[in-house]
């Protein structure tokens, strides 16, 4: 079964450049209901809301690895639907469509996690889910560029040079960073620090490859670190380039 599916990038503007830009989630509900609270965000009706106008943005791979899968994606369903909010293509996104559009994949690497959950719902309410989740996944993009391109959000990469370009090798880059062609010795790509060399002048919010601290490197700052292994869920302020976080309550998943 194939269907075309919204990508790429997309150059947004609000009257108010206010973001709260959270890191992999992986199916921690809890520290993620947490992490909202402290940040003054408060529940009205089918979303949560600040008064102060901030928006909330996702960098993507919002479940797998961790018990609460569903809660977690409901959680950013409702926010894209009806809080004004964003949620970036991640890997696990991708992956999650691909097995909702009926595509062959590996049930790993925590995917049949959320699957086992899904198999717990009735007929109807799996049916209803698929389309929340399709409808949702093509609304959204790869990356995004919001406050006059001043800021990018993506889930696993974006260099310098391909900052306003899409194509399927950025994609790439996009959802798993840059690697390198050979594998590990386990059968994992290498992954290639692409931070490292960023000279760029748009401020790029990223996550994917869990680092211990969340810290500005080059323009640049990942906000995973390892809730999922029991480290810490963290959110990045914007525009002030504040970090909040929350300890995990415990190590759902080996990395």
């Amino acid at each position: 079964m194939k269907r075309k599916q919204e990508q790429g990038f997309r150059i947004l503007e609000f009257k108010e450049n206010k973001f709260d830009i959270i890191g992999d989630v992986h199916g921690c509900y809890d520290e993620l209901l947490a992490l909202i609270e402290k940040l003054g965000y408060r529940k009205e009706e089918n979303c949560y809301v600040h008064l102060e106008g901030r928006r909330l943005i996702s960098v993507g791979d919002v479940a797998d690895k961790g018990e609460k899968n569903l809660e977690s994606l409901d959680f950013w369903l409702n926010q894209v639907e009806f809080g004004g909010g964003f949620w970036i293509h991640g890997n696990h996104c991708s992956k999650l469509y691909r097995y909702l559009l009926g595509n062959r994949v590996v049930l790993a690497h925590g995917l049949e996690n959320t699957v086992e959950e899904l198999n717990r719902l009735t007929k109807e309410e799996k049916a209803e889910f698929r389309h929340r989740y399709m409808r949702c996944y093509e609304s959204q993009c790869d990356y995004l560029l919001l406050d006059q391109k001043r800021l990018a959000v993506v889930h696993g990469g974006l260099k310098e040079a391909d900052i306003g370009q899409f194509s399927g090798q950025i994609r790439a880059v996009c959802l798993y960073g840059e690697v390198e062609e050979n594998f590990s010795e386990e059968g994992k790509p290498k992954r290639l620090d692409w931070a490292a060399d960023y000279k760029g002048e748009v401020f790029v919010v990223y996550g994917h490859t869990v680092v211990d601290e969340a810290r500005i490197v080059n323009n640049t700052i990942d906000v995973d670190q390892g809730c999922v292994y029991g480290g810490m869920l963290t959110a990045l302020r914007y525009p002030e380039k504040a970090v909040v976080q929350i300890k995990s309550k415990k190590i759902y998943a080996k990395n």
